[in-house]
C-alpha cells in the first residue's frame, strides 16, 4: 500500500511539474531559439528556421545516444529553470496586484484610479438625476435616459464598486470583504479568518483554495507574457504572444479575485454564529454589530484594533 501511495504521489508531482514548469518552459525556449535564428530581419523565414534545424540534426554528435540524452536533459533542465523563474516573477506580480499605495508610483496609480472613479461616479449621479426627473415628468425619452444611467453605473463599477484605495483593481476587490464586514458587523476579518477557516467544511475550503490557485495561475500567466515581451526585442512576433498572455492573465486575475472575495465574505457571513458558539459567546437573534465587535475583542485578546 505504501508503494502504491508513493507511486501515485510521484505521478501527481510529475504531472504538476510538467504542467507548471516543463511544458511552458519548453515553449518559451522554442520561441527563444526561433528569435535567435530569425531575428527581426527574417521574422517569417521558415526556410531559414528549417535549415537551422536540419543542420542540428545532421551534426555528428547526434549519432551518439549519450549526447542526445545529455542534450535532452539539458533542455528539460533549462525549461524547468525558466518555469521556476516565471513562477517567481508571477509571485511578484501577485504581490503587486495586492500592493498598498506605498511609494510615489503606486500612490500615483492609486490616486489616478480614485480620480477616474470619482469622475465616473459624478457622471452616474448626474445621469441618475436626469433619468429620475424624466420619469417623474413622463417625457418620451425617459427609458433612454434610464439606459444611459445604467451604463454610467456599469462604467463606474468597472473601475471599482467603492472608492478605490489600491493601485490595482485586484487589491480593492480582495480587501472589500474585510471593509464591508468591519463597517456592517464590526468584525475584523484579519483576526477572525484563521478561526473561520477551521470551522469551514472541506468543500468550502476546496472552493476557496481553487479560487486562490486561479489567482496565482493568472499572475503566472502575466509573468510569461512579460517574458515574451522581452523576446520581442529580438523577434517582434513574440510581442503578440506577450500581449495576449498579459491581457488574458489580467482578465483571469480579476475573475479569480472576485470569486475569492465573494467566497471569503460568504464564509464569514455564514459562520459568524458558529464562531461565536465555538468561543462560548451567546448569540440570540440575527447577527448584528454588537456580536461582531465582541468577536473582534475576544479574538484580539486584549490588543487594540488598528
Amino acid at each position: 500500500m505504501t508503494s502504491a501511495f508513493l507511486s501515485a504521489l510521484s505521478g501527481r508531482i510529475a504531472e504538476r511539474w510538467l504542467a507548471l514548469l516543463a511544458l511552458p518552459g519548453l515553449l518559451f525556449l522554442t520561441v527563444l531559439a526561433t528569435a535567435a535564428v530569425l531575428g527581426h530581419e527574417h521574422w517569417s523565414d521558415l526556410e531559414r528556421l528549417r535549415a537551422w534545424v536540419d543542420m542540428l540534426a545532421a551534426s555528428p554528435s547526434t549519432d551518439r545516444a549519450g549526447t542526445v540524452v545529455l542534450v535532452a536533459l539539458g533542455v528539460l533542465a533549462g525549461a524547468a529553470v525558466t518555469g521556476a523563474a516565471a513562477q517567481s516573477l508571477g509571485a511578484g506580480v501577485e504581490l503587486l496586484w495586492c500592493a498598498e499605495p506605498h511609494g510615489p508610483l503606486l500612490r500615483y496609480l492609486a490616486d489616478r484610479r480614485l480620480r477616474r472613479w470619482r469622475a465616473a461616479d459624478t457622471a452616474f449621479r448626474t445621469a441618475l438625476v436626469v433619468a429620475g426627473r424624466a420619469r417623474i415628468e413622463g417625457t418620451d425619452d425617459a427609458d433612454r435616459l434610464v439606459d444611459i444611467a445604467e451604463r454610467r453605473h456599469a462604467d463606474r463599477d468597472r473601475i471599482a464598486p467603492a472608492p478605490p484605495r489600491h493601485p490595482f483593481a485586484m487589491g480593492d476587490r480582495l480587501s472589500a470583504p474585510g471593509q464591508r464586514l468591519w463597517h456592517s458587523h464590526g468584525l475584523e476579518l484579519a483576526v477572525a479568518w484563521p478561526h473561520l477557516w477551521l470551522l469551514a467544511a472541506d468543500g468550502t475550503r476546496a472552493e476557496l483554495q481553487a479560487a486562490r490557485l486561479r489567482l496565482t495561475a493568472a499572475a503566472r500567466l502575466c509573468a510569461w507574457g512579460v517574458g515574451y515581451l522581452v523576446l520581442a526585442l529580438w523577434w517582434w512576433p513574440a510581442a503578440l504572444v506577450g500581449v495576449v498572455a498579459i491581457a488574458s492573465g489580467v482578465r483571469r486575475g480579476r475573475a479569480a479575485a472576485d470569486a475569492f472575495a465573494e467566497l471569503t465574505e460568504a464564509l464569514a457571513d455564514l459562520h459568524m454564529r458558529d464562531l461565536a458558539a465555538a468561543l462560548g459567546i451567546e448569540c440570540e437573534g440575527s447577527v448584528d454589530r454588537a456580536l461582531g465587535e465582541r468577536l473582534t475583542r475576544v479574538l484580539r485578546k486584549g490588543t487594540q484594533a488598528a
